[in-house]
Formats: structure tokens, sequence, C-alpha cells
């Protein structure tokens, strides 16, 4: 069998695989996760030479999916309070937090524009680092942290994994454009090293949702009810954003994939620690979602390759 025909046929199982083995494996995620930022970095830099700098553009679709991140997630808080405070914290924050930063990666595998997406995920970090804690200090929140201590932290978490590829794809469009080129072309470089993100990410969220203590278990669960419902519904939205502005899946991606890891560090840092199992628990639904999206066109580029052999 030849390695480009086995490769096709592997590729759909991949990212159930990883997400199974971040699940089995998750023991051990504590000793590898500091190479996370780098596979973004990375498959960040492979993503953004793909695109050039004409191409950044703010439009109607970063509008809308910036209104329903920050009006849904007070929405949605505010509908929730009556029912539990850390249901309402918890979902509020994986509402509200900003866009993922390999967001644009797997809108790139899925055919949507990255040009797009990329240019949300900034204006979504940026929104975020300036309005979450004003919205956290209204929420009557405790947290002993100032606003441009939060502003900095925030920022010098987010901003550096998207600006700084963003800046090396330019640079290297100026001084060396055959390589500029070289990169651009093997963008599917990029899909196992999510597969290999993919492992980690969920592995933590494993790690940290079983570290929680027994007594919290219903609670737990039914955020992570909430938090399926919820993540499924940013999907869905973003998806109708999109099909109105002329890119369903930049929409989709755009607000349904979220930087959970920043999440939680929001809801630790802001809100009570129990939240912080929500964003953990849409780690789950998210990538859940983006493995079956890549499995099934995964499925199809296989199916195409074979009928054109």
């Amino acid at each position: 069998m030849k390695m480009s025909i086995l490769r096709q046929r592997l590729k759909p199982w991949m990212l159930p695989i990883a997400m199974l083995a971040g699940m089995v494996f998750h023991d051990f995620m504590g000793r590898i996760e500091f190479i996370a930022p780098y596979l973004i970095f990375i498959m960040l830099f492979i993503t953004f030479c793909r695109v050039k700098p004409h191409e950044f553009r703010i439009t109607r679709l970063s509008w809308g999916l910036l209104s329903v991140q920050i009006l849904g997630a007070i929405a949605v808080y505010f509908c929730l309070l009556p029912l539990s405070p850390d249901i309402a914290q918890g979902t509020f924050i994986c509402v509200f937090c900003p866009t993922a930063t390999a967001a644009p990666v797997i809108t790139g595998m899925l055919g949507g524009s990255v040009p797009r997406l990329a240019t949300f995920s900034i204006i979504s970090n940026v929104t975020v680092a300036i309005l979450a804690p004003i919205l956290f200090t209204l929420m009557g929140t405790e947290a002993d942290i100032t606003f441009m201590d939060s502003l900095t932290t925030i920022s010098m978490k987010v901003m550096p994994l998207i600006i700084l590829p963003l800046i090396l794809a330019l640079l290297l469009l100026k001084v060396a454009p055959k390589v500029h080129r070289a990169v651009a072309e093997r963008q599917a470089i990029s899909f196992y090293i999510w597969a290999v993100s993919l492992f980690i990410v969920v592995g933590r969220a494993v790690s940290f949702i079983m570290d929680e203590p027994a007594a919290a278990v219903p609670e737990m669960i039914l955020l992570a009810i909430f938090l399926g419902i919820v993540c499924c519904g940013q999907f869905w939205i973003g998806r109708k954003i999109g099909h109105r502005c002329g890119d369903k899946i930049a929409g989709a991606q755009g607000l349904g994939q979220k930087n959970t890891v920043l999440a939680i560090w929001m809801a630790l840092t802001y809100l009570n620690p129990v939240s912080s199992v929500a964003p953990a628990a849409y780690v789950a639904w998210q990538n859940t979602i983006n493995s079956a999206q890549l499995y099934f066109k995964a499925k199809r580029d296989a199916k195409n390759a074979s009928a054109e052999s």
C-alpha cells in the first residue's frame, strides 16, 4: 500500500485517537504540557504563511461575532444567576473568553477564510484583555489584582502567541519569499501538530476535572451539561452569522472555538474556583466538535482521492 493512501486512511482517525489517548494518559500530561504553546506557535506560523498582508481586514463578520461574544456572555450570566452563581459564572466565562489561538489553523483545515478568522482572533483577544477587569469588577468578584495588572497579564498570556507568528510570517515573505512559499504549501503539517496538541490539552483537562473534590461532582455534571448546550449553540450561531457574511466555517470557529486555557486562568483569578471546571469541560465539547468536523472532511478528502486515482 502506498504511504499516501495509508495516510489518507489513517487521517480521519487521528484526532479521535489523540483525544482518547489524552484521557488514558492524563497523569503524564504535566511532564509535556510545556510544549503546547510552542506547537500552537508553529501551527499559527504555518497557517499565517497562507495569508497576504492586504487580506487582514475588519469586516461585518468580526463585529457580528464580537457582539455575540460580549453581549451573549452578559445575557447568559444574568439568565443563570438565579439558578446558581457558580453555573452562571462558569457559563459566562466560556462565552466571554476569546477565540482560541489555534482557531485559524482549524479554519484553514476545514476550508474557511484564515485571514478573516485571524483578524477576528486578534480583535477578540484584545477586547477581552480590556473588558475582563471591568466586567469581573462589576460582577462583584474580590480578586486581589489591579486593573492594570490584569490587563498586562492577560495580554502577555495571549498576544505574543498570536502576534509573533504573524510578524514572523510577514517578515519571511519579505526576506525569503521562496521559503515562505514552501512553508505555505505544507499546510498538512498543521494537522499532525494539532493532533499532538489535542492529546496534551484533553489530558490536562481530564486531570484538572479529576482533581476537584467529590462533593463538587453533581455541580460539575450540571456545568458540563450546560457547557455542552452552550458550545453547540456558539458553533451554530457563529455558523449562522458566518453564512450571512460569506464564511460559515470562519463564523463557527470564531465563536465556538475558545481559548480555554485563558478561560481557566480567568476563572481561578476572578471567580469561584468551582466555575473553572466549566472551561475544562468546554475543552472536551469543542474538541469533540472539531474532531468530528475534521473527521468527516478527511473522509471526504480520502474518498475524493480514491476516486481520482
